[in-house]
């Protein structure tokens, strides 16, 4: 099956996909397109996964060990891979890159996968942004990496792709507390839900993010949840009970 890779206008020509789970060789919970290494998916089917994208990327690809945090990777040249002295990724949210070729990427299951572009400067990044990402300031510490590269904050394009919608994203009576301490106009992105819960708009939450530092953003549309013929979903799974869930793979390349 040939892989899908949803476009963002915004981004422009520059080489970039927000890939489906169509087209993987794994199966079971994991059927299609799993890029997680962190799954319990055989590691020959992700292995498999991965190659594929990095064929249609053209390019291998760089990644980090995500853990929900405001750090960025530079990556500057082809022999970075974003690995530590051991070999293992490096811990980051996102990656950020000048150098022709590089495909950055990041995995993600609901949490929102940002990619961005300046093609007046040619600097490219890919950040993972869940709630607490974007929180604590992901999507910002992105931008101002790549300004450390050249990019110029106007010329800065970014797509949040495939993400969990807010009529999906249910959090409990505590959970918009940090986002109001932070910023009260941060209640906008919270409806009321069922008795004392409320429903999240994550994306809209990013696009705030990302318009509030001065770069132009758009959403995809499409929600993780709600399509699971296309998209693995760390919620959905949770609700199903089921023992683990496949990853998402989104790339851009210089």
């Amino acid at each position: 099956m040939t892989l899908e890779a949803l476009q963002a206008d915004i981004l422009g020509p520059v080489a970039h996909g927000f890939f489906t789970r169509h087209g993987g060789a794994s199966s079971g919970i994991f059927e299609g397109l799993n890029c997680g290494t962190g799954s319990s998916d055989q590691t020959e089917a992700v292995q498999i996964n991965r190659a594929r994208v990095a064929e249609a990327m053209g390019g291998p690809l760089h990644s980090v060990h995500q853990v929900h945090s405001a750090d960025v990777i530079v990556i500057d040249g082809p022999l970075c891979d974003a690995t530590d002295e051991t070999g293992a990724p490096r811990r980051a949210d996102a990656l950020v890159t000048a150098v022709p070729g590089q495909v950055l990427t990041v995995l993600t299951a609901d949490c929102q996968p940002v990619l961005f572009h300046d093609s007046e400067s040619g600097v490219v990044g890919a950040a993972h942004a869940g709630w607490k990402g974007a929180l604590d300031g992901i999507l910002e510490a992105t931008i101002e990496a790549m300004e450390g590269l050249g990019a110029i904050r106007p010329n800065i394009r970014a797509a949040i792709g495939p993400s969990i919608s807010q009529r999906a994203y249910e959090v409990g009576p505590e959970f918009p507390d940090p986002f109001l301490d932070a910023d009260a106009e941060a209640g906008r992105f919270f409806a009321n839900g069922e008795g004392d819960r409320y429903l999240f708009d994550l994306p809209a939450y990013g696009l705030w993010r990302l318009r509030r530092a001065g770069v132009q953003a758009e959403w995809t549309g499409h929600c993780t949840y709600s399509d699971p013929a296309r998209f693995y979903s760390y919620r959905r799974t949770t609700h199903a009970g089921e023992a683990d869930y496949g990853r998402l793979i989104a790339a851009i390349r210089l």
